[in-house]
Order: structure tokens, then C-alpha cells, then sequence
């Protein structure tokens, strides 16, 4: 097969459980403990033609590529989920929680953290859904993709450490479910491509379309 580029000789299998297919250690992770992470071990596996990924020799990077934008508006979406938990939780923390007779949601520095916080995830959720949006109707969305990934796991991210800080020492305790999304958010800001990449993937569509 002719491989120049390199990435054409790369080809897609579906590898089914068989002789030669093991699992290995499971990872204990700092977050995201709700999903295994397991080592998967291949010694002389042997795989047929058949389950060649798509029936198409030498597309897996296309496939792979093409794959990547969608994850990367899956980590978006599941980013905003955890940025509206942290802030569900916040607010309702200062609504109740009180200092000097008063609730600290009365206080102008809590209302500015809040205010912040529900509006990175307004703008995350309407990059989220125009990127899915276009991807649906085709369209090719490397950099809507890439800001709404960017844009939403550094809102997961600012949300539960804002939420930490509403909380006190409360949200260090495992009583409250702010240090989960707090251990959370950093995995999303990594899964699918490092924010420093979607950065670089964002800057070269705009010098190119420039």
C-alpha cells in the first residue's frame, strides 16, 4: 500500500474479545471514577479483514479526525453539565448559608462570582449547540468544535473552583459533591485534544481563512 503521507497506511479495526485480548490493571483516577479505565493487552491477536472499521483500507485518520469533532462537542456538553451542577450548588448554598444575619448571596463579592459563572455557562452552552448544530447538517467544524471544547471545560473548570470558594471549607468535604466537580473538570480540559491544541487548531483556521 502506498503510505505518503504516512497517516494513508493507517487503517480502523473493530477488535473483538479473542485469544490474544486481555484486560490488564484498572487505573485509579483522581476523577471520573463513575467511568473504568482499564489497560487493554494485545499479544499476538489476530483480527480479520471483515472488521476492518467502515469496510475502508487506509481511512482511519480521516475516520479518527472526524471522530474528534464530535468528541470534542460531547466533552463540551458534558462540561457544561458539570459547570451548571457546581453552579446549581453554589447558589443554593449562598441562598442559604448566612453570615451577620444575612445570606451570602446578598453579598455583592458572592452576586459577582455567581453572575460570572451563570454567564461562561450561557456562552458555553450557545458554542456547544451551534458547533452540533453545523456538524449535524454537515458541515465541517474543526473550530467551532474546537472554542466550544475550549470555552466550556475552562467554565467546568471556573465554576467548581468558584463554587470551592462559596463553599468554604464545606466544599473540600466529600459531604458536598463540589470537590467531585472539582476533580472532574480537570479530565475534560484534557479528553479529546489538551486545550493548548484546541488553541492552536482555533489559530490555524483563522490565519488560513484569513
Amino acid at each position: 500500500m502506498n503510505t505518503n503521507p504516512p497517516h494513508k497506511g493507517i487503517t480502523g479495526f473493530i477488535a473483538e474479545k479473542g485469544p490474544g485480548f486481555t484486560s490488564g490493571k484498572d487505573f485509579n483516577k483522581l476523577g471520573y471514577r463513575g467511568v473504568d479505565t482499564t489497560e487493554l493487552i494485545f499479544d499476538d491477536y489476530r483480527i480479520d479483514s471483515e472488521n476492518v472499521l467502515g469496510n475502508d483500507e487506509g481511512k482511519g485518520f480521516y475516520q479518527v479526525m472526524d471522530s474528534l469533532e464530535t468528541g470534542r462537542i460531547n466533552v463540551a456538553a458534558r462540561a457544561i453539565g458539570v459547570a451548571q451542577a457546581a453552579f446549581d450548588a453554589a447558589i443554593k448554598y449562598a441562598q442559604q448559608r448566612e453570615t451577620f444575619g444575612r445570606p451570602i448571596s446578598t453579598r455583592q463579592s458572592i452576586q459577582n462570582m455567581l453572575a460570572d459563572m451563570a454567564t461562561k455557562i450561557h456562552a458555553a452552552r450557545l458554542m456547544t449547540l451551534d458547533a452540533a448544530a453545523k456538524k449535524d447538517q454537515g458541515e465541517r467544524v474543526d473550530q467551532e468544535a474546537g472554542m466550544a471544547k475550549l470555552f466550556a471545560t475552562e467554565t467546568a473548570l471556573f465554576n467548581s473552583t468558584e463554587a470551592m470558594r462559596i463553599h468554604g471549607g464545606f466544599g473540600y468535604s466529600p459531604e458536598y459533591n463540589i470537590e467531585r466537580y472539582y476533580r472532574d473538570a480537570p479530565l475534560l480540559a484534557i479528553g479529546e485534544g489538551t486545550n493548548e491544541l484546541q488553541k492552536l487548531i482555533i489559530a490555524k483556521q483563522l490565519v488560513s481563512d484569513g
